[in-house]
């Protein structure tokens, strides 16, 4: 028998198929049997009418309980008052395996019970949706790297020395060596794209920090490229063109999911290029224009950059931070020493940043003198400075926060939401 996927049954109609699942929701009204079916790619409505199918397999189909597993197999027919809006007319049953009493029920949950079992709450339609858009924003990005002719070239994960301070990092022992969970491949980044040109690396990074919001995660996943020969002009051009090719892929290819999560796309639609941009300084001047007591020289919290993109009600890049608080190899900018030539795009509707990159330190004896500035070791650097050493040129990137780019797109309030199974502050299991 032919097997099929619940998203395609369009394309078997008036056909008899096999759907192979497990039990949503079941209801009888004694002679009818309406068993709704997931399968991970969406939900279907089988009907099994006890004339029709029989006595024995009538009562078979009477002993599933939610979440039970079941090969269902029928003849596929449109049925616009149906869930997905096909239906199938049972002709067979075959029950895989019986459910417990399963934990989570149609009914309101807490978060902290959800939490406790998020192995299971993944099933649920809402966070189905959430994953396949977040699976979907993935190929987008991979997508529009390949069409450019990027090159994906991994970095490590297990790292000897900091990239952006030693704060907030999870050390490990290596061999009897201090070795760190990876904050960023961008410095590997720049090694490669000094060997391939223009390189793009996507994988887990980690951070330590004790901070419990709902924007943080301690492990998230970053798309980071990194591109010879790009000022900070062209890493914004090349950012924009990015979230506005992951933006349609989304609103071409989710549709049914932006739906279960009522997501309002009408705001979708309006992203459109350019972006807005402003200096720090700018943005500065506007926080206090909102009445915000802001101090020239202090990074943004999430409430200042919530403003700032109101403002604009657009993704907005704000660029030309201070020195002193952007990490160390961040170029200056040549017209005043005081900012960096870096820049981070902040979601609208307070998402906050997604994005941070901006131009590289491509001087050897500033490189130097930032590095001991910051305090850190020479030595675990000396790979580094060999990018500088030999054929060194001006070069930028960037890093787009996974999570929080599911976050805006799909319209969370959390970013625990947008990950499998989030690790966050006290939180690891499962």
């Amino acid at each position: 028998m032919k097997t099929a996927l619940i998203k395609n049954l369009s394309l078997h109609v008036g056909e008899q198929v096999t759907v192979q699942g497990w039990v949503y929701n079941q209801r009888s009204s004694g002679k009818i049997t309406f068993i709704i079916l997931r399968d991970g790619s969406g939900l279907m409505q089988g009907v099994a009418v006890k004339q029709e199918v029989g006595e024995m397999l009538f009562g078979e189909a009477k002993k599933l309980t939610q979440e039970s597993a079941v090969k269902l197999t029928g003849i596929i027919r449109e049925e616009p008052r149906s869930v997905g809006g096909y239906e199938m007319q049972v002709t067979g049953l075959e029950i895989v395996s019986i459910a417990e009493d399963y934990p989570i029920t149609h009914k309101e949950h807490g978060v902290d019970f959800l939490a406790e079992h998020r192995h299971l709450w993944i099933r649920t339609p809402r966070q189905a949706a959430v994953l396949r858009i977040r699976s979907e924003i993935e190929h987008a990005l991979r997508n529009f790297f390949y069409e450019r002719d990027f090159v994906l070239a991994d970095a490590p994960i297990i790292t000897p020395a900091a990239c952006e301070g030693t704060t907030n990092l999870f050390e490990i022992d290596y061999h009897g060596e201090k070795g760190y969970l990876s904050q960023s491949g961008q410095l590997y980044n720049e090694a490669n794209a000094m060997a391939l040109g223009r390189i793009y690396c996507f994988g887990p990074t980690f951070r330590a920090e004790k901070s419990k919001t709902r924007r943080h995660l301690l492990e998230f996943w970053m798309i980071e490229a990194e591109m010879a020969y790009f000022d900070l002009d062209a890493n914004i051009e090349l950012q924009e063109e990015m979230i506005c090719y992951v933006v349609q892929r989304v609103l071409d290819k989710c549709q049914h999911e932006l739906k279960t999560l009522e997501r309002d796309i009408e705001k979708l639609k309006a992203i459109k290029l350019p972006f807005p941009r402003i200096s720090y300084t700018e943005a500065v001047e506007l926080l206090r224009q909102a009445g915000e007591e802001f101090t020239w020289g202090d990074d943004f919290g999430a409430p200042h950059e919530t403003i700032i993109s109101n403002h604009f009600n657009a993704p907005v890049f704000v660029h030309r931070y201070p020195s002193a608080i952007k990490a160390f190899y961040m170029k200056p900018d040549p017209d005043n020493h005081q900012v960096v030539l870096g820049a981070d795009l902040l979601a609208p509707e307070g998402y906050g940043e997604i994005i941070g990159g901006g131009q590289r330190i491509d001087d050897l004896a500033l490189l130097e003198q930032r590095i001991a500035e910051h305090k850190l070791p020479q030595a675990a650097f000396e790979w580094y400075l060999d990018l500088r050493r030999f054929g060194t040129v001006p070069h930028s990137g960037f890093g787009l926060g996974l999570e929080r780019t599911v976050a805006w797109l799909c319209g969370l309030e959390h970013i625990r939401e947008t990950i499998p199974f989030p690790r966050m502050l006290h939180k690891m299991y499962p």
